[in-house]
Parts: structure tokens; sequence; C-alpha cells
């Protein structure tokens, strides 16, 4: 215990009998006070029915390491005081209890759908999606959207401008609403982990890894050393691929097509190493609970690890031809900037949370499995506009060329997996892994009879379009496409 708190710590379970339970007014009151000081709110959901239903909230406390853990006496009533009005990084936490569960807070600045129209059949929203709108004889709106041109997931901006000064940013998502955790709490277990690849297509790696690590806690499986290995390697070949995307795409917002070309194909190597290692180029199928998929020897790692030095050296020259380059200095520097204070406030998470000068990051603050052992240095920077969201990329990108140098000739011998376990009743369990975009956190609780009776699971997309929001505020309207790649979230994690 931990004050009002239970501690647990990453990728670890409790029975539930230990969660501290405190009437919603102190449970309120202790999450505002001690998330200011103590962690960042990361999950945030309700379990069980009729008189006995509570709010369970995890909150992320970099400074010990672990999740703070407290539910509130909900009951049989609909409605609790808001936290979002003084907790801002709350208000997507309650929207989604307001619009999946009706459990209405009150006082919430801005309540309104968060994946329009909500992911219960049953529950509608009357009339048109209530999308805020200023007026003035100077003032018009452009919408944009939900269709795009080219490869791109739905999703709608509306902008309130001023010429071409964007005076606010309203972003509605929910057109692929798939309801997947409702999905994952009627699966058998077997096709639980093949749910949740999809949760972010992106992100496969990232999100099985995460989820593993939930269901080994809950069944109180261990996870095979080489397992471990094996798992940082292919997180941080996921991370290498989209970085090295997602400065490829930049470079192409603002024209300068030989990092675009160069780029784009370089995350086409490095997504072939993934499809080297595991057979998937996303790295599907390659997490199970208790580590990897067996038959992965050391023949696939040692093809990583020879075809892995000259694409180094490859993104090296690319990347610095892209930050080398007045033009795309003169695009990227001041664009769309978001203050630390901003971004703390908001409960931004990853690249734009490091951009922005918060120093966060998973495998450093709450390392587990691999990570234990071979540390990462986090790469932070203090402008928060385009150009410092691209260079964490660059510096990110770099740093895992360093681990995986380091870590493939020494990866543990032995089985890639140990036997799983069925989870076991009445738990909670709870996990992150540093996904390449930021912080994934998944939490789960079993009922009497051992199956899932209630869990989330948070893209670190969910926490950061609101960021993206703010961002274009003072900006001219012809920048959004810039600022909205160099977010680049996830429409799909964000509407799960």
């Amino acid at each position: 215990m931990s004050g009002p708190f239970l501690t647990l710590a990453n990728g670890a379970a409790a029975a539930l009998a230990e969660v501290p339970v405190a009437p919603m007014g102190a449970f309120r009151e202790t999450l505002i006070a001690e998330g200011r000081t103590r962690g960042r709110l990361v999950a945030l959901f309700p379990w069980g029915e009729g008189a006995k239903r509570r709010l369970l909230a995890l909150l992320a406390s970099e400074s010990q390491g672990c999740f703070l853990v407290l539910a509130g006496e909900l009951g049989a009533a609909d409605r609790y005081a808001a936290l979002t009005a003084e907790w801002p990084q709350a208000q997507a936490f309650e929207r989604h209890l307001w619009e999946n569960w009706g459990i209405a807070p009150e006082g919430h600045p801005w309540l309104k759908p968060l994946a329009f129209p909500g992911a219960r059949a049953d529950r509608s929203f009357p009339g048109a999606y209530p999308y805020f709108a200023a007026a003035g004889g100077d003032l018009h709106e452009v919408a944009v959207g939900p269709v795009h041109a080219g490869v791109i997931e739905p999703g709608h901006f509306r902008f309130q401008c001023r010429g071409e000064e964007v005076l606010h940013l309203e972003i509605q998502l929910g057109y692929q609403h798939r309801g997947l955790e409702g999905l994952l709490r009627e699966a058998p277990y077997a096709k639980r982990l093949a749910l949740v690849e999809s949760l972010a297509g992106d992100t496969a790696v990232g999100h099985a890894t995460c989820w593993a690590m939930v269901e080994e806690a809950l069944g109180g499986a261990s996870t095979a050393p080489r397992g471990q290995g094996m798992r940082a390697v292919a997180l941080e070949l996921e991370r290498l691929a989209n970085h090295a995307g997602d400065l490829g795409a930049l470079a192409g917002d603002v024209g300068f097509l030989p990092a675009a070309s160069y780029l784009g194909g370089l995350r086409g190597d490095f997504l072939n190493l993934t499809a080297a290692l595991s057979g998937s180029r996303f790295g599907r199928g390659l997490v199970v609970p208790g580590g990897v998929r067996a038959g992965l020897g050391g023949a696939a790692t040692d093809e990583v690890a020879r075809a892995l030095e000259p694409l180094g050296v490859a993104f090296r020259e690319y990347a610095g031809l892209l930050f080398d380059a007045a033009s795309v200095e003169a695009r990227f520097e001041g664009t769309g900037a978001v203050e630390r204070e901003t971004a703390e406030a908001l409960g931004l998470v990853g690249v734009a949370a490091r951009a922005s000068g918060c120093d966060l990051d998973v495998r450093r603050d709450f390392p587990a499995g691999y990570y234990r052992f071979a540390q990462v240095s986090t790469r932070v920077l203090q402008t928060g506009d385009v150009y410092a969201r691209a260079m964490v990329r660059r510096l990110e990108a770099e740093e895992s060329l360093r681990f995986l140098a380091e870590c493939l000739p020494a990866l543990p011998a032995g089985e890639g997996s140990r036997p799983a376990a069925p989870p076991r009743p009445a738990r909670l369990a709870a996990a992150a892994v540093e996904g390449w975009r930021g912080e994934i956190v998944h939490a789960a609780v079993t009922g009497p009879d051992g199956k899932i009776a209630a869990l989330q699971l948070v893209d670190p997309s969910f926490h950061n379009w609101m960021g993206l929001a703010l961002a274009l505020r003072g900006q001219a309207i012809s920048d959004f496409p810039l600022c909205n790649k160099s977010f680049n979230l996830s429409y799909a994690g964000h509407d799960r």
C-alpha cells in the first residue's frame, strides 16, 4: 500500500479484495490531489454491477515506478462530480464512461461523444454531433473529412478560422469503432491476442506485448528470458519502422522529396526485418503468453543483426539529409507548438510529450521484461513544435539502433516461451509498454469464474488527440497536414 492506494508493479496482479475502495467524494478528491503530484491517470473504468458497481482508477507514478490503484464506490448511481474541470487529463476517460456505460460526470466542461455514436447499440445520441462554433462577421468554418485522400483512416476535423488563422479545431472520431473491449470480454482465451493485435495495426507488437503481460499476470505465469528479449527486439524494430516512415512522411508534407522517398523506402526495410523475425511484417503472431511463438531460433536473429548495420548507416544519412535542409527547418521550427504546461495538464505521452519537455518513458520508468537489464536513454526536447517531434523520432531511432546492436548478440538462450496459465478469479492486472507512439496501458479484472469481467485498453492516441487540437490554435490552416503528421495518431487505436 502507498497512502490511500494499492501499489501494483508493471505486469503484476493483485486480488480484488486488496484494492482500496473509497466513497465517491473521497475517491474524487484523492485522485485530483494525488494525481497532480504523484502520478498520471492511465485508466478509469467500471467493474461490478448494481450496488457493488465501482470505478477503478490507475495512476502511473514515475517516482515510485508502479501503478497506484484506487476504487470509488459508485453503486447504482449513474452520475458523479466530474474530475475534468480540475484535472483536464481525465477528459477523454470521463467521456468514455458516459458514452459506453451511461455514467455521467456532472460538471464535465466538454461532455460530448468521444467515439460517436457510442459503443453500446442501445445507447444513442439524438440529433447532430454538437460541434463548437464561433460566430462573427470575419469568421468562417472549414470541415475536413471524415473521408480523406489517399490511404488514411476516417476522421473529421472542424476548424473555426479567422482568415487563414485557426482559432479552434474540433476532432470527431469514431467512424470505425469496433467495440473491441466488448469483443475481448466475450472472446475465448486463444483468440484474445489476435483481437488485441488489431487494435492499432501499426502497433501490433506493442499491444500484443502489453496484453500478454496482463494475461501472464492474471494466470500467475512467468515469461521465458529469451521471449522477453525477442519481444524487446520486435518492439524496437516496430519503433524504427514507424519513426523512419513518419520522418519520410513529414518530408513529403513540406515537399522535400528526396528524404521522403529514401526514408519511406527504409520503413519497408525495417518492416522486412520484423518479417524475417516473425513471418509477418507487422509482427502479428510473434507474441504469445509466456514469451514468443516457438521456432524462432538464432538464425532469424542473426539475419536481423547482419542487416541492421547497413540500414542504420542509411538511416543516419537520410535523416541528416532531412534535418540539414534549411527549407525543412524553416517549416518545422515554431509550427504547432505545445507548451510543457499544456502537455502535462492533458496527460500527453510518448513522442508528443517528450518533444514538449515531459521526461516520460515506460522502458525506463516502469521497466519490465528485458528492459530491466538493457536500459535505453530517453530523448527529451523543450520546444514542443513539429521540429521537436521530428527530432525526438530521429534520436529515438538512433537509440533503438544502438539498443538492437547490443541486444541481438546477447539474447538469452533456451526456449522462447513458457507454459501459459488460465486467468485466476477475482484478480486485477495491469501492464504498460512504451509503444512507438508512446505509453500503452492495458488493465483487466476477472470475475469469480476467472473470465474477463472488465477491462480497459489505452492506446497513446487516446491521450494525445486533444494535444493536436490545441497545437493548431493560432496556426495557419495550411499547417494542419504537417502538424497532424507530426503527431501521427491512430484513429483506430483511439476508437478501439
